[in-house]
């Protein structure tokens, strides 16, 4: 058997037989040491599994790679499984060959308190597994106190396949780690119903924690409705814009907006025309002093007078004098 396959270290484990296969199984175990796309302060000290048995747990891992190959045991600091993240380990959530599954969405939806959930990870309810099973072939990352640490644990993998030496998994730790099976699932109906006081107590301490980051998110949000930019804008958040409780900040608000507005009343050249529209007046209005136009077509007309005989004048042509009464054009 090659020592390693693509970089990765071989470490063969002995399944033990159990009642529904009651044969021995060699399962292999791959590790490296772990390189991630996005550098981190504990990547150095930290080592890369792939093939993790179905049923591993923190509590085997660190079994496996101390006590079982040889190396004292308290020089694994944390251990992170594929799609799992644990606050203040250092390391970031571990990405496998294959996504998790039923991965929510990362699309933020409108109205909703997903900020405000995404941080009661750690103000949860009770669990209704006594222990969590992995899907075949997923990935692990172990965190250990020091480089060298690390470095031991590869020196001894080698070891121990040069040796032939094939560990059990999980050997030396029943009952340190809930059994399965039908034991299992007897456990987790007593699981899902609860103590009714420890119930209680759960979803009281959650729903307390929920209503002060609901309020402290609140805060926020009118604070950032209240304050402008450095280009004098406000964030639009949802709820509404407030006004400022106070008059004197109402009267400072008021004044800084003037400052930021100096000099820009001609910055457009809409704005230049409109002041010489004020300045000149309405161009359609007609002047009070201009006389109406209709008193000068009157006056231009002529009437010829026609003498009483019937006999039509061929050359008597006459002006009229217009009566001022008929050039009331009012009525």
């Amino acid at each position: 058997m090659p020592q390693q396959i693509a970089g990765y270290s071989i470490l063969p484990l002995s399944l033990p037989p159990v009642p529904s296969f009651p044969e021995t199984a060699t399962h292999y175990l791959y590790l490296q040491p772990h390189q991630p796309k996005i550098p981190s302060p504990t990547a150095s000290r930290s080592l890369f599994l792939v093939n993790v048995p179905f049923d591993s747990t923190e509590i085997h891992i660190k079994h496996l790679l101390s006590t079982q190959i040889g190396l004292p045991a308290g020089r694994i600091e944390d251990v992170l499984f594929e799609g799992q993240r644990k606050k203040g380990s250092g390391m970031d959530e571990v990405s496998g060959p294959r996504a998790p599954q039923n991965k929510k969405s990362k699309k933020r939806k409108h109205g909703s308190n997903g900020d405000v959930i995404e941080d009661m990870e750690s103000v949860a309810l009770p669990s209704v597994w006594d222990r969590d099973l992995r899907t075949d072939g997923l990935t692990a990352v172990v965190l250990f106190v020091d480089r060298a640490s690390m470095d031991a644990v590869l020196k001894a993998v080698k070891s121990s396949l040069k040796e032939r030496r094939v560990p059990v998994w999980g050997e030396a730790l029943e009952g340190k780690v809930p059994a399965l099976g039908s034991a299992r699932y007897l456990n987790h109906h007593s699981l899902t119903y609860p103590n009714k006081t420890q119930l209680l107590e759960s979803v009281n301490n959650y729903m307390t924690a929920f209503a002060g980051k609901e309020a402290s998110q609140a805060r926020s949000l009118a604070r950032q409705r209240q304050e402008a930019d450095a280009d004098g804008f406000v964030t639009v958040t949802r709820g509404g814009r407030t006004n400022p409780a106070r008059q004197e900040a109402a009267q400072e608000q008021a004044e800084k907006q003037k400052e930021k507005q100096k000099g820009l009343e001609d910055f457009y050249r809409f704005q230049s025309r409109e002041k010489r529209k004020q300045r000149a007046g309405d161009p359609n209005k007609p002047r009070p002093t201009d006389p109406d136009p209709r008193l000068d077509i009157v006056s231009s007309m002529k009437t010829v007078i026609w003498p009483r005989s019937g006999i039509p004048p061929t050359t008597q042509v006459e002006d009229l004098e217009i009566d001022p009464a008929l050039t009331n054009f009012s009525s």
